[in-house]
């Protein structure tokens, strides 16, 4: 997510075409650490002697210069002071499964409802990231959905989520470096399976994770991804977009299909690769293309970049493709989260938050 040189976003607000150059560079050290089998600070130490080409320092730290290194090799930097954050420390007296509202309790009395949450939670942003996880999980804990997909998850706070939010089965689309999970409320949704769809040509560790479920007779196939980012890999993140709209096509049609994540897309690049088939809806474009939801990744409103330019994008994106005896489940409202500060003086992520609540036809 590069910033735009514009200082004001129109409608479109696409001028702005990339992340910023501190997220890509924290991209960079996660897929060198992921390569080298080093840690982040050492990973950030060469990508900076290597103005963060990354060919260039894979060649240095593979094949250093006998010059430099035949005597003695250099020490490695010290590692940063939040580059390995225990969340799992963390001590509250409330769980995400300790609050049940009134309207969770409707719900499953009578199945009429059904609610998601897709958040990049940004956990790549190793500063203040118990806080904002603790942020995050209270919004989780407020609404209860059934299903949360979640983009940019470490380690660290997986093991925080698996302690925090015990009532949720978590499906994860990797282990290691960074990567997309899908939570499963246990009392609502009933796991089948899961499958990992690997994109072949990402340079980012990106890949398709589908998980099948049933959720008051209905079958579901969910999915989530996080899709290449920056301006510079539009190209392979179009053909990620068309990978994952072939899976949605090659689902059982007895089957409700909700794809919900960081796709980083512009939509012109939506309009390149053709549009979306007739049969898969863009969830905010069903409901009117509310404003209150329409942009995602917003550094007018949120500061946890610290971009001075004003940037406005629809990154996160819901695809919804009902099954084909239709009318099971429709897409009902859509909101954003994650827009007030925590006291550490950000947000818990630097994106906001998407809550997706959809009738379920009985």
């Amino acid at each position: 997510m590069e910033p735009s040189s514009g200082l004001e976003a129109g409608p479109e607000a696409e001028r702005e075409e990339g992340e910023p150059a501190v997220k890509k560079r924290r991209l960079l050290c996660v897929e060198f650490a992921s390569v080298a089998s080093c840690d982040a600070a050492v990973a950030q130490c060469y990508l900076a002697e290597n103005d963060w080409e990354m060919e260039r320092a894979l060649n240095s730290y593979f094949e250093p210069p006998v010059d430099e290194t035949a005597l003695e090799r250099p020490p490695e930097p010290p590692a940063a002071p939040e580059s390995c954050v225990d969340l799992t420390n963390e001590e509250t007296t409330e769980s995400v499964s300790s609050k049940t509202s009134t309207a969770e309790n409707i719900q499953q009395e009578d199945g009429s409802m059904f609610s998601f949450i897709t958040w990049n939670v940004d956990g790549l942003d190793s500063n203040n990231l118990q806080e904002r996880a603790q942020g995050v999980c209270s919004y989780l804990s407020l609404y209860s959905p059934d299903v949360i997909f979640l983009q940019e998850v470490i380690p660290p706070y997986c093991s925080y989520l698996k302690k925090k939010a015990s009532s949720y089965e978590i499906v994860t689309g990797n282990e290691e470096g960074y990567f997309t999970a899908i939570m499963l409320k246990k009392s609502r949704v009933k796991f089948k399976s899961q499958e990992i769809i690997p994109f072949p040509n990402t340079k980012m560790m990106r890949n398709l994770l589908c998980v099948h479920v049933n959720v008051s007779g209905n079958e579901l196939c969910l999915m989530t991804s996080h899709l290449e980012s920056t301006r510079g890999h539009a190209k392979e993140r179009i053909n990620q977009l068309k990978m994952v709209l072939k899976k949605i096509q090659e689902a059982p049609e007895s089957a409700t299909i909700i794809f919900a994540g960081d796709t980083n897309l512009r939509d012109q690049e939506v309009t390149k690769c053709g549009g979306l088939p007739n049969n898969i809806l863009d969830v905010w474009e069903f409901l009117g293309k509310p404003k209150h939801c329409q942009y995602t990744w917003d550094t007018q409103m949120n500061s946890n970049l610290g971009i001075p330019a004003t940037c406005k994008l629809r990154f996160d994106r819901i695809f919804f493709r009902a099954a084909a005896e239709g009318g099971h489940v429709i897409p009902r409202s859509l909101d954003l989260l994650g827009l007030e500060k925590l006291d550490c003086g950000r947000f818990p992520s630097d994106h906001w938050g998407l809550l997706c609540n959809l009738d379920v036809i009985l």
